[in-house]
């Protein structure tokens, strides 16, 4: 790929790079802990890597974290895994989450939305309250530090108030988006052996109800660690027998009570995708989340008391919990629970529009939908207080830049960022002062040694190479649940480069610091030595009115050959003849690469999906490689177990 010099799409003006919370805290930063005064971005990220106890110690003072027992030192062991940060330190995260009360009483926390579109606001003094009645409940049903609590809930309030009351208690949090079935659930919440469920009796989706009463029975029936189980009507239905109501946890008028837990005490658990095996029960800190998100929202999104902050998620991925942490930073955060394209595609800008959001978040996929259903969203929304889109779940292709550009606002700061639920926070992305160059997520992170590594573990730049991170990040997991001698978490980042954490990622490290995500490095296409991440393909190919969406899976073969398919789901009424066929190898010859030139292009009736979403390469590959259905796959975490059946048969078919 060429990186020489090309002209930003966007650029910050000198006014918005003074007033961006990063400058001020550089300024000082510089003052109070050496920092360097001048050279911009650059010079602060060299320092936060370089100095990496000072720059974690600025940070809690420039955001005023609040240790109940103060830290003995910011870093007691550096060595990954199992750096120990802020050792002696106690802290509670939902304290932090619920400051904003103090001083905005009356003004939104929370902004709700559902498919009406009509937002519905829950004040700080509310939510605090609430916080605080339901904090106590869960006391008096004798949960304790560390006991896990679990949600199986959509996007609403009561997520919200269910998961800082758990955190106010010292609890574990954890939870699924009800679109999950009880399989799926079970994998993940039998994993950690939940004391308490909170449940909805269903959801509304697309314009329909989905009860999910029987699911839930199903959950009580398997998770036999329960002591509770708390009813949420969302449907308007009665709790069921031996549940508790939730308005009725939720009515005292009580000021919370923070337990004072230590820095690496569990906050919530979050899973992987798990691909193959059960999924990965992941555990990440209240301290190393609490100052993790100060940075990346405080920081890197320039979020503060005045923005508005929505983010397209369920409960069930890592963004929903990256968007309640807007609270930290005394930000509204809008919680939107239905169908992002309900009643069209174009209904995301039409909520920021409704809800004042100044940073709109979503997905790559939202973006090229509303391009490819040629949404106009700055001629259709009033979206003059979006300052940023920011997108994330796989690479933002160059189209989508270009598209935000022209139709949002020429004046729009385009964020695409990379991070994923092993830190529940971004490696490389936003950064207010930069410039946006098309394709290109600004840099990484402050504190964040981002490197891109040779397969000798050299670093490169402007090459391909694997992404790596060197330091520690305090909110990389504490530890997997269920992995008593560490040998899995280990195995998941460590097993490459020794001490170092390998995220399984092709990325480039431009000559400027911008960084490009090519794809999963395990599925990345290599022919003949060249390697191409499968993002590529998709950008160049997805292009084509014809194609809905693709799947391209490099498979080494026994006699050591490469066989490359492209499977494709067309579009309502598309053909695959000659002259598409012609075109799809014609478009990524000419865009890409003649070596990335499929073997076979075929057509399917459609492309599988983990439950947050991502296109299921790995697993096709090993189905493609002759292993069994049950041993590639983890059935519960796929959209559709009858698509992954028809790669199976292929597989079958030819030997």
């Amino acid at each position: 790929m060429s990186t020489v010099n090309p002209s930003p799409l966007w650029q910050p003006t000198p006014e918005r790079i003074a007033h961006a919370r990063i400058t001020k805290f550089q300024a000082w930063a510089a003052e109070h802990h050496g920092a360097p005064a001048h050279g911009g971005y650059a010079a602060l990220h060299r320092w936060s890597v370089d100095e990496l106890d000072t720059f974690w110690k600025a940070v809690t003072e420039w955001f005023d974290v609040r240790f109940s027992t103060p830290y003995a030192r910011v870093l007691g062991d550096r060595s990954m895994p199992g750096a120990e940060w802020f050792p002696g330190a106690t802290l509670n995260y939902a304290e932090h989450a619920l400051r904003a009360a103090g001083t905005r009483a009356d003004e939104p926390a929370l902004l709700y939305v559902d498919e009406t579109h009509e937002p519905t606001p829950v004040s700080w003094s509310e939510l605090r309250r609430q916080v605080g009645s339901l904090a106590a409940e869960l006391r008096a049903l004798g949960v304790r530090p560390g006991d896990r609590v679990s949600g199986y809930l959509p996007n609403v309030p009561q997520a919200v108030v269910a998961l800082l009351a758990t955190a106010a208690v010292g609890a574990v949090w954890t939870s699924c988006a009800p679109d999950f079935g009880a399989r799926s659930v079970l994998d993940r919440f039998q994993q950690v052996e939940p004391v308490v469920l909170f449940t909805v009796d269903g959801y509304r989706y697309g314009g329909k109800e989905h009860d999910r009463r029987d699911v839930v029975a199903q959950l009580r029936g398997e998770l036999p660690t329960l002591r509770a189980v708390v009813h949420i009507p969302l449907l308007g239905t009665e709790a069921p027998e031996g549940a508790l109501d939730w308005s009725t946890l939720t009515s005292g008028d009580v000021d919370p009570v923070f337990e004072p837990v230590p820095f690496d005490h569990p906050l919530w658990v979050l899973y992987s995708s798990g691909t193959t095996g059960l999924p990965k029960a992941i555990v990440q800190s209240q301290g190393g989340i609490l100052v993790e998100h100060l940075k990346q929202l405080g920081l890197h999104c320039d979020l503060g008391t005045e923005d508005r902050f929505f983010w397209y998620t369920s409960t069930g991925w890592m963004m929903w919990n990256f968007l309640v942490s807007g609270l930290l930073t005394g930000t509204t955060i809008v919680l939107y629970d239905g169908s992002p394209g309900h009643p069209d595609t174009g209904a995301q800008w039409r909520i920021a529009e409704r809800t004042g959001a100044t940073l709109f978040g979503t997905s790559a996929a939202y973006v090229m939908a509303c391009r490819k259903a040629e949404v106009h969203p700055s001629r259709d929304a009033d979206l003059t207080r979006v300052r940023c889109v920011a997108t994330t779940g796989s690479p933002l292709p160059p189209d989508g830049f270009r598209w935000l550009h022209e139709e949002v606002s020429e004046d729009l700061w385009i964020a695409s960022v990379s991070g994923g639920t092993d830190v529940c926070s971004c490696f490389a992305g936003a950064v207010p002062t930069l410039p946006v160059y098309i394709g290109e997520l600004q840099a990484a992170g402050l504190g964040t040694d981002l490197q891109s590594w040779d397969a000798s573990g050299r670093p490169v730049v402007d090459e391909v190479g694997e992404l790596v991170v060197t330091n520690p990040m305090p909110s990389m997991p504490v530890r997997f649940w269920n992995d008593p001698d560490g040998s899995r978490y280990h195995d998941s980042y460590f097993d490459t480069y020794p001490g170092v954490w390998r995220h399984g990622d092709w990325i480039t490290v431009t000559a400027r610091d911008s960084v490009v995500i090519h794809g999963r490095s395990d599925s990345t296409l290599n022919r003949q030595g060249v390697r191409m991440g499968s993002a590529d393909i998709y950008e160049a190919v997805e292009r084509l009115p014809e194609i809905k969406e693709s799947l391209v899976i490099g498979v080494e073969q026994p006699d050591g050959g490469y066989w490359m398919p492209l499977f494709v789901h067309l579009a309502p009424g598309a053909e695959l003849d000659e002259a598409l066929l012609d075109r799809i190898k014609r478009t990524i010859r000419e865009q890409l690469s003649p070596r990335h030139v499929p073997d076979e292009v075929i057509e399917v009736p459609g492309v599988p999906h983990t439950l947050t979403g991502k296109r299921i390469e790995v697993p096709v590959k090993r189905l493609l490689q002759g292993t069994p259905l049950d041993k590639a796959v983890n059935a519960g975490s796929v959209d559709d177990v009858e698509l992954l059946k028809f790669y199976e048969r292929l597989a079958r078919e030819r030997g």
